[in-house]
């Protein structure tokens, strides 16, 4: 178990970061600097998640993400699994919808394009004004209230603006047939026994998902807690590409 305790330790640092790193990860700063004409810092950070999502899928999510990290540690409060099937979905709607947006804004700009990472930042951090903080803790909600009222990851089942990014990139490997990182089931050695299923921090049914697949599908988010939690080992990671 020492790979989950490092990457539930992740978790827990990239949420204690997160007023550093809130702006690296915010859509309005992407809809504002497009107005004004500069790919922000967060424009930068989810185009390396969808190029990384060819790849590593979601790993971010797995082992990185401090919303991911706050649900987590909200599961010891509500560890229902949340309803899935269109409701996957609505993120994927709110994603669209905001896209369009930025690409609206970039193409009205009032200036030429310019790159400034550190955009809205102050040397690099985020939180610096005390009225951030009501921006801060409303994000925070966003994702809390979800979690304690419906249970396990639900903000990124279904309102999550990252996830799609790395969605896409999952599906640009398996259109291409390139390599990726995923977790595999090998049928014959399962007893059913519904342990990767309860470890699973996205809720997911690991061996319905993992039946006569190559992978668990876009909302793995390949944090091996259903390779380290099965007592057959018959679930393991996997590199290769789709068939």
């Amino acid at each position: 178990m020492k790979r989950q305790n490092l990457r539930k330790l992740l978790l827990i640092i990239s949420l204690l970061l997160f007023p550093v790193t809130i702006w690296y990860m915010s859509p309005y700063l992407i809809i504002r600097g497009a107005m004004e004409g500069i790919v922000s810092g967060s424009f930068i950070v989810f185009v390396c998640m969808l190029l990384g999502s060819v790849f590593f899928g979601r790993i971010f999510c797995g082992g990185l993400c401090p919303m991911g990290g706050l649900q987590e540690c909200l599961c010891s409060v509500n560890e229902k699994t949340p309803k899935q099937g269109w409701r996957n979905y609505i993120k994927i709607a709110i994603w669209i919808v905001w896209i369009a947006t930025v690409i609206l804004c970039f193409v009205f700009r009032k200036q030429e394009i310019t790159i400034d990472f550190f955009y809205m930042t102050d040397h690099g951090i985020s939180i610096t004004e005390i009225y951030n903080y009501v921006i801060y803790y409303g994000v925070i909600f966003l994702v809390l209230i979800p979690a304690v009222l419906f249970g396990k990851r639900v903000f990124c089942h279904y309102f999550c603006w990252m996830a799609p990014f790395m969605i896409i990139g999952i599906k640009i490997r398996q259109v291409l047939h390139l390599p990726g990182l995923h977790v595999r089931l090998e049928e014959k050695e399962c007893i059913s026994c519904g342990k990767c299923n309860k470890s699973c921090p996205m809720g997911l049914n690991v061996v319905e998902l993992g039946k006569g697949s190559h992978d668990l599908g876009t909302e793995c988010i390949q944090c091996g807690s259903c390779v380290d939690h099965c007592p057959k080992k018959a679930l393991s990671y996997g590199w290769k590409g789709e068939k």
